[in-house]
């Protein structure tokens, strides 16, 4: 029998397979016909306990009994899970994603965020509750990518009075794109972690060591600009303060933790269709599911380990302090308890790709573009969006698109005139890619309350050319 045959009777996918055939083999070759061996291993799937002795089938049923239930079918829905759509003029593409990811078997409740575009299963800018199960393309290839803002004791003035000092930290202690190294490593705690908890990560711990304290390709930015503070709830008075903000996650070895679990938990479902191959997922009461789990949370605190070496070596350069400092991330799974549409309330999994956790009172930051303002936001609550938000403004076209479209010209002229300079970055990320922010805030006055507005004034970023990890 073929491997497709098999998985179709319930047999796992891995050594059970290779047990199945030996198996059928030596029934083959004790007289067992074909319908009789059929008939064994249906019954075999169900009750494994039943043919643990078996001379021809006990391997097999053994194996089965202790397969992970990561490989084991859960019963399909009736109907697709509900969901919450915000804001409009979203592709097809990515509602069609939504609507797939609903329909799962562990699906229990979404949502659609108003910055939402297509992505890799789940879209950008969806937010999905599962049943004790994690999708690794629900988390996305750049696992706890992040936002940081640091309110600096600099005068805002700086900007103009100072522009070569602030150049200067940007472009000695910030490094861009795919594979960027710094010459000399950068030290943190993170890496006296155990990074044995995946088989990934113990591989990739050097890597992630050579890339300590560097940003992304894509759309990912360090950058200085002016924070308008209206709310004083966060420990400043009203005013005009000068912020950095960088954005960006964690890095190759987050990528390869991804891909590597998804290509994972896509062998344990081959019943999926190939649209939703992408959907896969590993159980968490699951070895494979676990061994994620703890992958995804250490870059989790990796991605983190970034953002404050950037932080902590800027303000160093430029021999200052700290005000304040906001952190938040997306791309990540969260174990949390929820009252769901049916009215039940019970822990479940929350994954939120490309989307800002917005538990009320929470403070998060949600950027906009190079050119356009991003703000600081207190989150409502709002159960029905699962206690989420926008992750930014969200693309409004591809990036292949942008650069057929616009030209460098283009982009100079709205930089001017939103008093913006760029030291680098690519075509694709021009701020006319993007949507409107000011409309995505106004979808979501419902998910967040915005306490401060931030307009970029100084901006690097990955050079053209880069392959995004965003």
């Amino acid at each position: 029998m073929k491997t497709r045959d098999l998985t179709r009777l319930g047999i796992p996918r891995g050594p059970c397979i290779g047990l199945a055939r030996s198996a059928i083999a030596a029934a083959r070759q004790a007289g067992h016909g074909e319908l009789g061996i059929l008939g064994d291993l249906r019954t075999l799937v169900a009750h494994p306990d039943r043919f643990v002795e078996d001379p021809i089938w006990g391997e097999l049923a053994r194996a089965i009994a202790a397969a992970e239930p990561a490989a084991r079918p859960r019963v399909p829905r009736q109907g697709p899970a509900p969901y919450r759509i915000w804001g409009s003029g979203h592709e097809e593409t990515a509602l069609q994603q939504m609507a797939n990811a609903c329909s799962l078997p562990i699906a229990l409740a979404g949502a659609l965020m108003p910055d939402a575009h297509q992505g890799y299963g789940l879209p950008i800018g969806g937010v999905l509750a599962t049943d004790g199960a994690v999708i690794p393309f629900a988390v996305g290839v750049d696992i706890a990518c992040r936002m940081r803002m640091t309110v600096l004791d600099l005068p805002v003035q700086a900007l103009e009075r100072k522009p070569a000092a602030l150049v200067s930290a940007l472009e000695r202690e910030t490094r861009f794109g795919v594979g960027a190294t710094f010459h000399d490593r950068r030290q943190h705690e993170v890496m006296d972690r155990d990074w044995s908890v995946s088989r990934v990560t113990e591989r990739l711990k050097d890597k992630a060591w050579s890339q300590l304290g560097t940003s992304g390709s894509g759309n990912h930015f360090v950058e200085f600009g002016v924070l308008e503070l209206w709310d004083a709830g966060l420990g400043l008075e009203p005013g005009e303060y000068l912020a950095l903000l960088s954005h960006s996650g964690s890095r190759g070895t987050g990528n390869e933790v991804a891909r590597h679990f998804s290509e994972l938990a896509r062998s344990f479902h081959p019943e999926l269709p190939k649209e939703m191959a992408h959907l896969a997922w590993l159980d968490l009461d699951s070895h494979a599911g676990q061994e994620y789990w703890a992958a995804m949370e250490l870059m989790g605190l990796y991605a983190a380990a970034n953002h404050e070496l950037i932080h902590h070596h800027m303000l160093r350069a430029l021999r200052c302090g700290s005000l304040l400092e906001i952190e938040n991330h997306h791309n990540f799974a969260w174990r949390e308890r929820h009252r769901l549409p049916d009215g039940s309330e019970r822990e479940v999994v929350v994954h939120r790709k490309g989307a800002t956790p917005a538990g009320r009172g929470a403070v998060g930051i949600i950027p906009g573009s190079m050119a356009t303002p991003g703000y600081v936001v207190r989150g409502r609550g709002e159960p029905a969006s699962l206690d989420s938000a926008s992750h930014g403004a969200g693309r409004r076209m591809s990036r292949a698109r942008a650069r057929q479209v616009y030209t460098w010209e283009d982009v100079k002229r709205v930089l001017r005139a939103a008093g913006v300079t760029l030291l680098s970055a690519g075509l694709d990320e021009v701020p006319m890619a993007y949507k409107d922010i000011d409309e995505v805030m106004a979808a979501q006055a419902d998910l967040v309350e915005p306490l401060a507005r931030f307009s970029p004034r100084l901006v690097k970023m990955a050079p053209g050319g880069e392959p995004p990890e965003d």
